[in-house]
């Protein structure tokens, strides 16, 4: 029987998002259990929600990088589930206190390993390369591995239950479901069209952004992978309320899932939204060094030059006051229905600042801690269940996309959409 007791780890701004949407949500989320490193800002969240919400609202500490702590954590508190908004360093760790407590378990990334410039790593990380065919820091065989482990414990995994990987799965298998009989093709369009008025800034974890973009790009076609040089493959698009962006092909996770999970699918592609001066200062950073993950020693100390530009860089966290502007995220589909050629786009617009009015964070964490919400609501409510780890186009998306509409996500479906070349 579930109580309605969720513990969630992390405090950043995706997590603030998160929790704020949940305390809009007691019937579902009775009890939380905010944890982190820094417990100091746990309790300030905590103090700025309680008196608005019947969710009950706790405190602790915890080190995510500690399988054994967030294990005594989750026993200590009992949870149905437990909401991953830790970095995605730390998936395995929590997945594995998951399966030591017996406990349900959803994140909104996959994982990445720490220190990828590490010679140790750099030997697997090649050879994994090979083995599955792209080049990016961040794979999901990781998580995969866990699916019969998950499964024998009796236990649920839900991953990656943001926005992109998460919604857009999740408009996959509603436009495999109701629009088409075969899907054909994929573009996964990621925009943001704020504007937060720094020279260079990121609008999620520094570390995290800059590694993904600076990646090498690939995307799916005939049943293979193809890579490209990052940022080598440039297209623009006319994006509903936001207007004419240029957009670049990235590597992306839920290019692997869907792959695997869509069937009939020929091609599939994710584009993200740059500007030149975001670009310019990137390719300046990375070719002086500032992106590496290998320690360097600098007057007796060891530093991680991109550990150091996370802490020069603005917090995204301290964004949403100063950004304007619209997001607008979605999938263009192809396909056949009944025998007939069909084009399908559906997206969400979100603007930063009626995101800030509403709890306080820009859009890009808006749309990530929203849809982590409703992973943990399709689990608590028992929406969506199982045994094993899964992916969210695994899952029947109709009550997930009914809670977008109800919980400030709305979308859009068009049936004439521009498409991409």
């Amino acid at each position: 029987m579930k109580k309605g007791r969720l513990l969630i780890i992390g405090c950043g701004g995706v997590a603030t998002a998160a929790i704020s949407k949940c305390c809009q949500n007691s019937d579902v989320f009775k009890e939380i259990l905010i944890a982190s490193r820094t417990k100091s800002k746990c309790d300030a969240l905590a103090e700025k929600l309680q008196p608005g919400t019947k969710t009950v609202l706790t405190t602790a500490q915890v080190d995510a990088d500690k399988a054994e702590e967030v294990t005594a954590l989750i026993r200590a508190y009992e949870p149905d589930a437990v909401l991953n908004l830790a970095l995605p360093y730390q998936d395995l760790t929590v997945m594995d206190a998951c399966l030591a407590t017996g406990t349900d378990y959803i994140d909104t990334a996959n994982y990445e390993p720490e220190d990828t410039d590490n010679p140790a790593w750099r030997a697997v990380y090649e050879a994994r390369c090979k083995h599955l065919g792209f080049s990016a820091y961040f794979d999901y065989s990781w998580q995969w591995a866990y699916r019969k482990a998950f499964a024998d414990a009796g236990i649920l995994g839900v991953l990656g239950s943001g926005f992109d990987p998460g919604v857009t799965s999740v408009f996959t298998a509603y436009a495999q479901k109701h629009y088409f009989d075969e899907i054909h093709t994929i573009d996964i369009l990621d925009c943001n069209g704020g504007d937060h008025g720094y020279p260079f800034a990121t609008n999620f974890n520094p570390e995290i952004n800059l590694r993904e973009v600076s990646a090498p790009g690939s995307y799916w076609e005939n049943g293979a992978w193809v890579e490209v040089p990052p940022m080598s493959i440039k297209r623009e698009y006319d994006f509903p309320e936001v207007g004419v962006k240029d957009m670049y092909l990235l590597h992306h996770e839920e290019i692997e899932s869907l792959a695997k999970n869509i069937p009939g699918v020929r091609r599939i592609r994710f584009f993200m939204t740059f500007g030149q001066s975001y670009l310019t200062h990137m390719k300046c950073l990375e070719n002086v060094g500032m992106l590496s993950t290998a320690p360097v020693e600098f007057q007796g100390q060891q530093i991680v030059p991109i550990q150091f530009l996370k802490a020069l860089l603005p917090d995204p966290a301290s964004l949403g006051p100063r950004t304007v502007g619209k997001t607008n995220i979605g999938c263009i589909f192809t396909g056949v229905k009944d025998g007939k050629e069909k084009t399908v786009y559906i997206y969400n617009v979100c603007d930063h600042q009626e995101c800030y009015r509403e709890i306080g964070t820009q859009a890009i964490s808006y749309t990530t801690g929203v849809p982590a919400m409703i992973g943990a609501m399709m689990v608590l409510t028992g929406a969506w269940s199982g045994r094993g780890v899964y992916n969210l186009e695994e899952f029947d998306p109709d009550p997930f996309m009914d809670a977008l509409n109800r919980c400030g996500l709305p979308w859009v479906v068009s049936e004439a959409p521009e498409t991409v070349e």
